[in-house]
């Protein structure tokens, strides 16, 4: 069997697809598989090509295994819109490109991943060149989602996103989704057959990284590791909560589009028990959550469909969740007791959740505990991926 990826986000960057694509690559390796992945020049988080990349229109990589083609883009982070559609046109034209490297690979499935939305047209256009069938893999309902985040509004633009959202939808074998709120979404938006597959987590990444223990005498350390974006709110938490003055400490490790104006609020105001690291690569993500007492996930508003992927990373390290946010992060965690959840910019419940994990170790350990079972009875990244492979071996028979 053949599988060939096509997406804007994969490895060196960081971030939720990138690591849940690459190790479904891996394994998919390792269950029999031949694997490729078209992609853009690594550029995210900070929308700048990196400098190994810079001036090169393709480039041709191996990795375990894995054959990688890499092709240009016009890289920005900007939260303008403009900017970032320029640049989903791009990896969207460029890697048709590909198109002769997949006529003589023969993948059987293409699985693509959305967002960026347009990047679907690419692959149904490359499915139907190479004979393949297509999976279309919806991280993030489009147009919805930039409806919903205030990036687009209704009007003639959104109902043509729609209307290619569907189309893409139809012409998929099957759609994948991380969330049920996703699949849901799917069904009703014309895609033929859905399937359910979480971002989950390595847990194995965990296993055998010691967890720092907090006999509760000092500091409740708090951590958020991922974007500094508008949908994240974080300068806003930084801004609205007296950290010192509830016994704890924030430390933020990540990029994006809000980090400047966090850098220049934090230098202003040093003694709120905020602080701002340089972002981390993925290997040192248990370690480093391993060495705090419990994570920090907001969301500003519930964007339909998304689940963070730092829950699972959360309860795999056995961290309760401070969760603010509504959606389906929110019924996982209360649903599986795995972290305390407040609504978005209520900071007076969010900054009580703190004082409550604060002053009850016992509390916190047993959200540990049930953060480590839920994670490896529902979320194991490996039997999800596995059960992902089987399926689609079984359409192919």
């Amino acid at each position: 069997m053949k599988l060939a990826i096509l997406t804007q986000y994969f490895y060196p960057e960081t971030g939720a697809p990138q690591n849940r694509l690459l190790e479904l690559a891996r394994l998919f390796i390792k269950d029999g598989w031949d694997v490729s992945v078209i992609t853009a020049m690594p550029n995210y988080p900070k929308g700048k090509i990196f400098k190994e990349y810079e001036g090169k229109f393709m480039i041709k990589e191996e990795l375990d295994g894995l054959q990688i083609l890499r092709y240009w883009l016009y890289a920005s982070n900007k939260p303008k819109s403009i900017p970032r559609i320029i640049s989903m046109l791009t990896i969207s034209f460029t890697t048709l490109f590909g198109r002769s490297y997949l006529k003589k690979f023969k993948p059987d499935y293409i699985l693509a991943e959305s967002p960026p939305l347009i990047l679907g047209v690419t692959a149904v256009i490359l499915s139907r060149l190479c004979g393949a069938k297509l999976i279309m893999n919806v991280s993030d309902i489009w147009p919805l989602t930039a409806k919903e985040l205030g990036s687009i509004g209704d009007g003639k633009l959104y109902n043509t996103l729609e209307k290619l959202e569907r189309y893409i939808y139809k012409n998929s074998f099957i759609c994948s989704g991380q969330s049920e709120e996703i699949t849901d979404h799917i069904k009703k938006s014309g895609g033929k057959k859905t399937y359910l597959f979480r971002n989950g987590v390595d847990i194995k990444r965990f296993e055998s990284v010691n967890k720092k223990k907090n006999d509760g005498s000092g500091n409740l350390k708090i951590i958020y590791a991922g974007l500094i974006g508008l949908a994240q709110g974080v300068p806003d938490i930084a801004m609205n909560i007296d950290f010192a003055g509830v016994g704890a400490e924030l430390h933020i490790y990540g990029e994006g589009g809000e980090k400047k104006m966090l850098e220049d609020y934090l230098k202003k105001n040093p003694d709120k028990n905020v602080f701002l690291h340089n972002s981390v690569n993925r290997d040192e993500i248990p370690g480093l959550l391993m060495q705090h007492d419990c994570a920090l996930i907001p969301l500003i508003k519930n964007i339909y469909g998304a689940v963070p992927s730092k829950i699972y990373e959360a309860m795999a390290a056995g961290l309760p969740v401070l969760f603010s946010g509504t959606g389906e992060g929110a019924k996982i965690i209360s649903e599986n007791n795995v972290g305390l959840v407040s609504k978005p910019k209520d900071f007076t419940a969010l900054r009580e959740n703190i004082i409550r994990l604060k002053g009850s170790k016992d509390l916190r350990d047993k959200m540990s505990a049930n953060g480590m079972r839920t994670a490896a009875e529902k979320f194991d990244r490996n039997k999800i991926i596995k059960n992902f492979s089987e399926t689609l071996k079984n359409y192919s028979n």
